[in-house]
């Protein structure tokens, strides 16, 4: 029986949401040349793959933040996934802008939030971590208590435990680098002379070494 880690990481490749090009990385924002692209995105144009995500995220909220009362997205991937969480838990949910709006009511936080709500923050995939800690400084400013950050997918970097740590903010994820190595090799999308190079790539990226 497959461990939750390897069940999402075969969902997502399932669906195509990862896409590997050591011989042609992309491009991250920050500039790192990436051989793997993790669009989580696609999740929404598959129901079945989308309940179970949420399905999931639901159990990591019961198990590991019970006390959870309002669910929040970040703008715009965890958008969705906040709603159907919030759905599956039967909770209250707002989502988080990356910053303030300049016209209107001038919303970060859309939804009601009230101070002292004990919020859960749902986040597509987790890299650095910034955007994340991001909405949680955001949630703070208005006096809410989070508990900690759930995500689908994580490259478990140095940098991003390092910045969670000093925010005092755990984080939980669905699957990981290691289990979608795992689970492309078993399929067949990766090959065999591109795994070692993968897995040192992630190597070098996970100790800061890019």
């Amino acid at each position: 029986m497959k461990s939750q880690q390897h069940e999402i990481a075969a969902a997502l490749l399932s669906i195509g949401a990862v896409e590997f090009r050591p011989k042609s990385p992309f491009t991250w924002t920050s500039g790192i040349k990436s051989p793997i692209y993790c669009d989580n995105r696609l999740t929404m144009s598959s129901p079945t793959v989308r309940k179970q995500i949420a399905e999931a995220l639901a159990t990591n909220i019961r198990e590991f933040f019970p006390e959870t009362n309002v669910v929040a997205g970040t703008a715009t991937a965890g958008i969705p996934h906040a709603a159907w969480v919030s759905d599956v838990l039967n909770l209250p949910m707002v989502y988080v802008r990356s910053k303030a709006k300049e016209h209107g009511r001038g919303n970060q936080i859309e939804g009601k939030i009230e101070a002292g709500q004990k919020v859960i923050v749902v986040e597509d995939l987790i890299s650095t971590g910034g955007s994340s800690i991001d909405a949680v400084h955001a949630l703070e400013k208005q006096g809410c208590e989070v508990l900690g950050v759930v995500c689908i997918f994580t490259y478990h970097l140095k940098r991003a435990d390092e910045l969670f740590e000093k925010a005092g903010i755990p984080y939980v994820s669905l699957t990981n680098f290691d289990a979608l190595i795992e689970e492309a090799t078993v399929a067949k999308q990766i090959s065999d002379e591109d795994k070692p190079q993968l897995i040192e790539w992630h190597q070098k990226l996970k100790h800061g070494q890019l």
